[in-house]
């Protein structure tokens, strides 16, 4: 091996040891869970805008719904940053934002009336069990 390869392996061994041994925060665990819910409102929020939007930019800047899915995906953000800020792997934390395809579809039923049906609910059971995976 090269000094300039064992320089490196040196470098990274530390920060791959640390976090591999990092446990998750249930708060962040939480954080990531709120962040999906709003990162799923968010999404409605601009399908339900654009519904009533027209055709010109300026429609879209008056828009309150489009504003309130912005206000969503930044409030997503900051709870992305406060999660990861209080510690846990990105291997565990990003999967759970996965359950935003949950909620969007309980979303969808609730306001557009749009069935789930049970192939939907085998690929949330799906889901649910490789975010278990992911997180092992």
């Amino acid at each position: 091996m090269s000094t300039a390869m064992r320089a490196c392996t040196s470098l990274v061994t530390p920060i791959r040891d640390k976090v591999n041994s990092m446990t998750t925060p249930l708060s962040s665990i939480v954080y990531f869970l709120a962040a999906s819910l709003l990162g799923a409102l968010g999404q409605y929020l601009y399908k339900s805008g654009a519904d009533v939007a027209g055709a010109t930019i300026g429609s879209y800047l008056i828009n309150l719904r489009l504003w309130g899915g912005v206000v969503c995906y930044t409030a997503v953000m900051v709870l992305f940053v406060a999660a990861f800020k209080r510690g846990g792997s990105l291997t565990v934390l990003y999967p759970i934002y996965a359950t935003t395809f949950i909620w969007a579809a309980l979303l969808a039923l609730m306001f557009y009336g749009t069935p789930i049906k049970p192939v939907n609910i085998t690929g949330m059971a799906l889901l649910i069990g490789g975010m278990y995976l992911m997180g092992k």
